[in-house]
């Protein structure tokens, strides 16, 4: 009798079957809001064994970032970023969205641009062999803005420019200005995602963007008049008040919107200045001169870079007092949020100050929060870290601060502020 006896090449089929059973998963789904935290897993690796993961993404810009981080797989063959300790690469410990909030730039100076918040931005992972650096297995989390059943509704009424958000539903919901005027444009991503959470949102547009002038003399508080007006207006929007969120040099515009202009019940000013800056604010009759910088009190980092957080003074010297905003006559509820290594301009000393002018008046409807370690554009979640990129009206390319952890941090638990503070202040209940 003869056997037939077959010869397997064993370990080349042995690794074949191996690398084929290795899945990277992204839960709940590849698919979510950019503000909304996934789960990244790795299964079937070989227990014990070093594994790394990588992170990409491209941005409207064309600029990479890029993170990675290495683990060790637990004696099931599993790497859960949830659970299992990053041993090295661009953080360590465990840090569930670190392979997103860590993305880095190639180009340095780069913040993250998301143009066309129709799109979502993709950001590719891999897990390669921590030994040999094989690709093991890919997959793309594809991270949106805009929810099933929103409309986008690009305005150019009267001399608005801007884009408007409205929620799927019936409505009507509370109305929310978004200003983010820093270097000119539009930047739609936060309103976006705010209209997400049940908000009317106007993003606004000031300079350079459509016909609006490119370098204006001034700042016309009575075109962000018109807008109030009009948001207020529209039967989707819930009043009495709406609501304002601002960041930067768009804080002093907010606080100008609140001091002067009426229907205004929420203000939300991050890392802002609570005096006129850059040029001089016009309001009717009246005029309220920028802030002037102090020269000499710029700086140069070890890098070469400029550092202008003391370029503008304390407002409240009495030689400054005319370009304070007059907040003391805002009838709306503030929230002040502060970085306290913002060097953009000394934001927590300003947040201070604006509480004890209200303070002053005999007003309590505002809160401060102020966060250690953070740096100047605190934005959504998720959003990688901008250390430092060029300064349109100094420029030149400065550091705006911060540490990444610290920074995500201060974001994440923001985003949720400013939620809260917006439906405390602005009825969001149907009628």
């Amino acid at each position: 009798t003869f056997h037939l006896v077959k010869h397997y090449e064993a370990p080349y089929l042995t690794a074949e079957m191996a690398y084929s059973q290795i899945r990277l998963k992204i839960l709940p789904s590849i698919h979510c809001l950019f503000d909304k935290m996934v789960r990244v897993k790795v299964e079937g690796l070989t227990p014990h064994k070093p594994v790394e993961l990588r992170s990409k993404l491209v941005d409207d810009k064309g600029v990479t970032f890029k993170a990675s981080a290495l683990y060790k797989a637990d004696e099931t063959g599993q790497v859960d970023v949830c659970s299992t300790p990053s041993l090295g690469g661009s953080y360590t410990g465990v840090e569930s969205m670190g392979l997103f909030w860590n993305l880095a730039p190639d180009a340095p100076h780069s913040k993250l641009l998301k143009k066309d918040v129709l799109s979502p931005i993709r950001v590719d992972l891999e897990a390669l062999n921590g030994e040999t650096g094989e690709l093991l297995a890919s997959e793309s989390n594809e991270r949106g803005y805009m929810t099933e059943g929103m409309k986008r509704i690009p305005l150019q009424e009267g001399r608005i420019r801007g884009v408007l958000f409205i929620p799927p539903g019936n409505g009507p919901f509370p109305g929310i200005v978004d200003l983010y005027t820093f270097g000119g444009g539009l930047t739609e991503p936060r309103a976006s995602l705010l209209a997400s959470k049940g908000f009317v949102v106007l993003a606004l547009a000031y300079y350079r963007y459509q016909d609006l002038p490119k370098n204006p003399k001034n700042l016309d508080l009575e075109y962000f008049e018109e807008a109030v007006t009009y948001l207020r207006k529209r039967p989707e929007v819930k009043g009495p008040g709406i609501g304002i969120i601002s960041i930067s040099h768009s804080g002093g515009l907010a606080l100008s919107m609140a001091s002067f202009l009426s229907g205004i019940s929420a203000t939300v000013c991050i890392n802002a200045c609570n005096a006129n800056t850059g040029l001089p604010l016009h309001y009717k009759d009246i005029v309220v001169p920028p802030l002037p910088p102090v020269m000499k009190n710029v700086k140069t980092t070890d890098s070469g870079l400029l550092d202008i957080r003391d370029a503008l003074p304390d407002p409240t010297m009495k030689e400054h007092r005319a370009s304070l905003i007059p907040i003391e006559r805002a009838t709306c509820h503030f929230l002040f949020a502060a970085s306290e290594d913002d060097r953009n301009w000394n934001s927590t000393l300003f947040a201070s100050r604006a509480a004890e002018t209200l303070t002053n008046h005999g007003k309590k409807s505002f809160e401060v929060v102020t966060y250690p370690k953070a740096g100047h554009f605190l934005e959504v979640p998720y959003m990688p870290h901008c250390p430092s990129g060029f300064h349109a009206a100094v420029g030149s390319v400065v550091v705006f601060g911060g540490q990444p952890k610290a920074h995500s941090e201060a974001q994440l638990d923001l985003w949720e502020r400013v939620q809260e503070f917006f439906k405390s202040h602005l009825d969001n209940k149907s009628t």
